[in-house]
Order: C-alpha cells, then structure tokens, then sequence
C-alpha cells in the first residue's frame, strides 16, 4: 500500500524546481532539483523499510527541506500550499539565520525532535545526501567539523529511523577518507 500521495509529491517537486531555479548543487552544475530528490529517494526508502514513518510527511518535508532557509520561502506560504504540519516539519529543518552556525544547528535539532519521525528522517537523509566526497578546497579542519556535526545529527535522531541511522553511519565512516 502506498502511503504517499502521488499528487502532493508532484505539487511539491514543482514547487521546489520553482523556488529553487537557478540554484546549483554547491561545487557542481548539477540543478539544486538533484539534492532535494536525492533527499527524497532516501526517504522514500526509509519508508518503505519503516512502515511506521509518516510517509506522505516525510515526503513533501524531504521536496521542500531547503525552501525556507535556501529560497526564502514564508513558512505561511508552505502551510497554505501544503498543510499545517509539513510547513511545520520544514520550518524545523531550517537553520535560523539569527544564531552562529554551532547554535543553529543544535536549535534546529531541538525543533527537529519535537516533530514526527518522518520529520527526523529528512534530517538524516538530507546529511546522508550531503556526505558526498568533501570539495578539493575543504581542508582538514573543516572536513572533520562536517563529520562531527553528522555525528551530532546521528546521535539526535537515530531512533527515527534504524534504516536510515544505519546508511548514515556508513556515510560517516567513509566520508573525507
């Protein structure tokens, strides 16, 4: 049974490839379109490993993670277009621009927790999706701050999803080898 709306994935794809256009995958020329779908396939496959994730919120929360905190998109504008709880779950995925980058991070885990499950499984899919070989221009330092903070994020929200925390886990290990 498919826990998903097939109607709502395609409202918010479009919406996404509309507020997003333009934008790039950072370091490639690749759409932006290519990271939040990548997103979604991991968390599509959470779900169909996790039948107790919220699919249809995790879903539309994985199209739309970035509109608020890459495409300035209200939270008001995502609650009218797409409900209430996933402008909710968005708007704890966002990072406010208002604290220092640590403090961020760290407030939007805390935001994160208070959310369903699937919300917490677009967090761990989106870091997954990141662990990408690291830039050429990283350095050392950097580099091993990005892993840490994957740490920090896997050691918040692993409960939400084995399937997920397990593929991160592995990201973890290898990334910047």
């Amino acid at each position: 049974m498919i826990r998903w709306s097939q109607d709502r994935y395609n409202a918010a794809l479009r919406f996404a490839a509309e507020v997003h256009q333009g934008q790039t995958v950072p370091g490639t020329e690749l759409p932006y379109l290519v990271h939040l779908t990548s997103v979604a396939m991991e968390t599509i496959a959470a779900c169909a490993a996790e039948p107790a994730l919220e699919a249809n919120l995790a879903v539309l929360c994985a199209l739309l993670h970035d509109s608020i905190e890459d495409a300035g998109v209200e939270e008001a504008a995502i609650a009218a277009r797409f409900g209430a709880d996933v402008a909710a779950g968005v708007a704890a995925l966002s990072k406010r621009p208002d604290l220092a980058k640590p403090d961020a991070m760290r407030d939007s885990l805390a935001r994160i927790r208070r959310q369903p499950h699937g919300v917490w499984a677009v967090k761990l899919a989106d870091r997954i999706t990141n662990l990408q070989p690291p830039p050429a221009h990283w350095s050392a330092t950097k580099i091993a701050g990005y892993r840490e903070e994957a740490r920090l994020i896997h050691a918040e929200l692993a409960p939400a999803s084995p399937f997920l925390a397990a593929r991160l886990a592995a990201k973890i290990e290898r990334y910047g080898a």
